[in-house]
């Protein structure tokens, strides 16, 4: 037999694959995809004893309407080709379409439709979340490195609360057992003070459906469930939800993200609290400025109605008042003290008493004149003219006049004194305050009859006219 080259064998193998397997529609599932950066898809598809490796061209992969990933179950349609270089042979993918899923993800929608029915996803038996949590527990591996970077977020964002680790299995086929014995541990710890703590994380990293496999088992979701203190779940990535995450009264996209969600952020705190405070001052400032605006207002008002005010209101108008008065009054008094001194000048003048004191002065002058008289005595003798003669001639007739006018003065005196009226029987008759003349008295009336001296209140009984 003559010998071939390796590239003739693999040719010719080539040419029989090629046209046997010309075209083919082959199930499996996914177990490794990669999309490469010239646009092409490279992935291998597997079932229970074997696998081979695919690819789909980019001229097709652009009428794909989904990207495949790994685990998912699906319908290739295509045909056998052998690389000759390498004498691989591949599925030369021309269309891909969904295929059923798994055993795994049919058990996992399976309780997942069970544990809702039974009302474990009800968002009203959900438990909040403290705001500030003192002690929290961690069901996870001491050894994961989900757990360090719990701690270092924690470090950062909130230091005031404790951590409590729950070592657990977090995969592998007693893992869920151990995670839900774990949980409820958590769940009744109590310390000295009588308190448990505040809340539980549950998770893990991320890993394959396989690894995360245990937070999908009904032990797991029925500690979760049965558990009195909140629970955060946090397994895998953003992208993977589990039963744990449905169950759990929070899912948190990573480990990470679960102390994000668990522990106030101390900046933002620091932040509000200046926030709060500087709010506060604006809110005192504005409430003291407008009570302020209304002290000063009322203080206003109460000045304008008080007391005192009124009291200087009314003593400015007393003060206006008795100035009017005291100068009406002096005005007055003035009036009448004129109208009483020129009466008093007149009364003066034609008083008897000043009539007599001038008579009297007068008199005396004559005295005087009458001893000037008798010392020029002498005088008169040697002038041969009697004494009689000269007295007769210049003062006889003069004291005889004044006389006569002393004594008619004196008699005109006498008859205007108001005691010598009364003597005859003069009085007044005073009709409530008025005075009145005796033909103004009728029967019954009540008045007073009054001098300088008596008044008597006299009622008539009896008129006559």
């Amino acid at each position: 037999m003559k010998p071939i080259s390796v590239t003739q064998l693999n040719n010719q193998i080539k040419s029989i694959i090629e046209s046997h397997f010309e075209i083919v529609l082959v199930e499996g599932e996914v177990s490794k995809a990669v999309y490469h950066s010239s646009g092409h898809l490279y992935f291998t598809i597997k079932d229970e004893n074997s696998s081979i490796n695919c690819a789909m061209w980019k001229s097709n992969l652009s009428k794909l309407k989904f990207k495949i990933k790994p685990g998912e179950k699906i319908l290739v349609y295509g045909a056998i080709s052998l690389y000759v270089p390498r004498g691989e042979y591949k599925l030369i993918a021309q269309s891909i379409e969904p295929s059923g899923i798994g055993a795994l993800q049919l058990a996992y929608e399976q309780l997942k439709e069970e544990l809702s029915k039974l009302g474990y996803f009800d968002e009203e038996r959900k438990k909040p979340l403290p705001k500030f949590p003192k002690k929290i527990a961690i069901v996870t591996s001491s050894t994961a490195a989900a757990l360090a970077d719990m701690l270092r977020v924690a470090n950062k964002r909130w230091r005031l609360t404790k951590f409590y680790l729950f070592n657990t299995l977090v995969q592998g086929e007693n893992a869920a057992e151990d995670i839900a014995r774990k949980i409820k541990m958590a769940d009744n710890y109590v310390f000295e003070d009588g308190n448990g703590f505040d809340l539980i994380i549950v998770g893990r990293g991320g890993g394959s459906k396989e690894d995360l496999w245990p937070f999908n088992e009904r032990v797991v979701a029925d500690a979760i469930f049965e558990a009195k203190t909140p629970v955060i779940s946090a397994v895998g990535h953003e992208i993977d939800y589990l039963i744990s995450d449905f169950v759990a009264d929070k899912r948190a996209a990573t480990p990470s993200n679960a102390i994000e969600i668990a522990l106030p952020d101390g900046n933002e705190i620091l932040m509000y609290i200046d926030e709060m405070i500087n709010a506060i001052n604006y809110k005192m400032q504005n409430i003291l400025s407008k009570k302020e605006k209304n002290l000063l207002h009322l203080f206003e008002i109460f000045k304008a109605n008080s007391i005192n005010k009124k009291l200087l209101m009314k003593e400015e108008e007393i003060k206006i008042f008795r100035n009017k008065f005291f100068n009406e009054m002096k005005s007055f008094i003035n009036t009448k003290q004129n109208i009483i001194d020129v009466l008093k000048n007149e009364f003066l003048a034609l008083s008897p008493q000043n009539r007599l004191k001038k008579e009297e002065k007068e008199i005396e002058f004559i005295k005087k004149e009458f001893d000037n008289l008798m010392e020029n005595i002498f005088y008169i003798k040697e002038k041969n003219i009697s004494f009689a003669e000269l007295f007769e001639r210049n003062y006889i007739n003069i004291i005889n006049k004044k006389d006569s006018e002393i004594k008619a003065l004196k008699n005109a005196f006498e008859a205007l004194n108001p005691k010598k009226r009364e003597k005859e029987g003069f009085a007044q008759i005073v009709k409530n305050g008025k005075k009145i003349t005796l033909d103004k008295i009728n029967k019954g009336d009540e008045f007073e009859v009054l001098n300088t001296d008596i008044k008597i209140k006299s009622k008539a009984l009896e008129v006559k006219k």
